[in-house]
């Protein structure tokens, strides 16, 4: 076979990858009985004072989550949010994780807890900015950031244990709408 065939055949099966690279992985759209999956949590449980909530609407063929509330930094606390435990195995060829979300033209935030994070206030972070139409946003794995010098700087995707959508880090009325949570490869 001439080189150029060959070269060819590279070149198609790389692209055949590439689309499968785009597969989405471990995917949550709030359908289902989301209660048994995903739990609120507030900066209550550590003595901070944010109130919030969050509501599973279920639309027909449209199911999110709704997470309101104020953010308060009073009393060292700063954040509510939405969280699910991950299945191990589930995400370990992971490259990052992406979130379908609608809101109130504020930032949000991604946290990713690992096999390592065992305390706490320990996790990884990464940033988003919701608008008041439905937008999928893609986080690379690499665009988190570490809370802890104590853990790894590169988030390992078999060692993601939980995944949470959180208001976080400042004063704030927090109101997001998500429609899916999801890792990607």
């Amino acid at each position: 076979m001439p080189m150029r065939h060959i070269k060819v055949l590279v070149a198609i099966t790389w692209l055949l990858a590439g689309s499968a690279l785009a597969e989405n992985l471990s995917v949550d759209n709030f359908d289902a009985d989301p209660n048994s999956r995903w739990t609120y949590v507030s900066d209550q449980v550590m003595g901070g004072v944010s109130e919030g909530r969050v509501e599973y609407v279920d639309q027909g063929d449209d199911s999110f989550a709704r997470l309101t509330g104020l953010v308060s930094t009073e009393n060292n606390g700063g954040f509510i949010q939405v969280r699910r435990t991950v299945a191990k195995g589930s995400v370990d060829s992971a490259l990052g994780v992406y979130v379908k979300a609608r809101g109130n033209s504020q930032e949000y935030y991604i946290h990713l807890r690992t096999s390592g994070t065992v305390l706490p206030w320990q996790y990884y972070q990464a940033g988003f900015e919701v608008t008041k139409d439905w937008q999928t946003i893609r986080l690379p794995l690499s665009d988190f950031e570490r809370s802890s010098a104590w853990l790894g700087k590169i988030i390992n995707p078999k060692s993601i244990r939980s995944v949470g959508v959180l208001a976080y880090g400042r004063d704030h009325q927090a109101e997001i709408e998500i429609a899916e949570v999801g890792f990607y490869r």
